[in-house]
């Protein structure tokens, strides 16, 4: 694995970590809200990186990445798409397949909003959200999720980890062990409060862009999903004519940290159709 910076939009620097054959099929995974790169170590961990070259940036605001002050640098889709832009121009020319998680759908609905489809080979949505401030998108929240938002954005420190470990704590059906808890509270404590406050207050919608999809498209979601209901998942793939929909029994928000081996190969299933293989 390799770690290398990248200029987004608006001039932010973004983390982004690489692995696999660089002549590979790339994967631009893209994580969720308060998240970071590193939530995806059990993919780089795999032997996914035997035969594709995976990408994930840090958004920003999150990990390593810059976080710029002020709300504005966070509700503008231009600027995330232009972050996406970067990351791909840089490390995926190749028409990579975009993974969006979470939060990180509505960042791949931006790109798709402004740049298109035309330097893209998939577009996957894991758990994923493309709405914000709308009733569509608040009828796709868990409640769970949604009645923690305001102790999510304390600026108490106490109080706010206390608050990430109740967040964490949804994220899945299979409680996580101490060790993986405790590494994602750390990736989660990286994301300023401010800043998960910013991505909250963000309106924005997408059914447009999901519905012109011209590029295969999977919807993938966990059953007992609460931060993000599965009706989301079957939302979005009635927009889409052809799009491709796996729905986890008995597993949550996390798909690819709670069933690894069968989120990576249904990963390499799809993109090996998306790019013809």
């Amino acid at each position: 694995m390799e770690s290398h910076t990248v200029v987004g939009g608006g001039g932010t620097e973004l983390r982004v970590d690489t692995a696999g054959p660089v002549d590979a099929p790339p994967v631009v995974l893209i994580h969720g809200y308060s998240q970071s790169r590193l939530s995806w170590f059990r993919q780089f961990e795999s032997d996914l990186v035997e035969d594709l070259r995976l990408v994930a940036p840090d958004l920003r605001g999150h990990g390593d990445s810059g976080k710029p002050e002020g709300d504005e640098r966070y509700r503008d889709p231009r600027l995330w798409a232009a972050d996406v832009r970067a990351v791909i121009e840089e490390f995926a020319p190749q028409d990579p397949v975009v993974v969006g998680w979470s939060y990180g759908g509505l960042v791949l609905a931006d790109y798709l909003s402004i740049e298109g489809t035309e330097d893209v080979s998939g577009a996957a949505f894991v758990g994923a959200i493309t709405e914000k401030g709308t009733d569509a998108a608040s009828e796709v929240a868990g409640p769970e999720f949604a009645a923690m938002l305001e102790n999510l954005e304390t600026r108490d420190a106490e109080e706010s980890v206390d608050s990430l470990l109740e967040f964490l704590d949804i994220c899945t059906e299979t409680p996580l062990s101490a060790r993986e808890r405790h590494l994602l509270l750390g990736i989660n404590a990286r994301c300023p409060p401010r800043v998960r406050e910013a991505l909250q207050a963000r309106t924005g919608a997408h059914e447009d862009v999901i519905r012109e999809l011209d590029v295969p498209a999977l919807f993938l979601h966990g059953a007992a999903d609460r931060v993000v209901l599965p009706a989301a998942a079957r939302r979005h793939a009635d927009l889409v004519a052809d799009a491709e929909v796996i729905i986890y029994e008995g597993v949550g928000h996390s798909p690819f940290l709670e069933v690894p081996e069968r989120f990576n190969r249904d990963l390499r299933g799809f993109t090996e159709r998306a790019f013809g293989e």
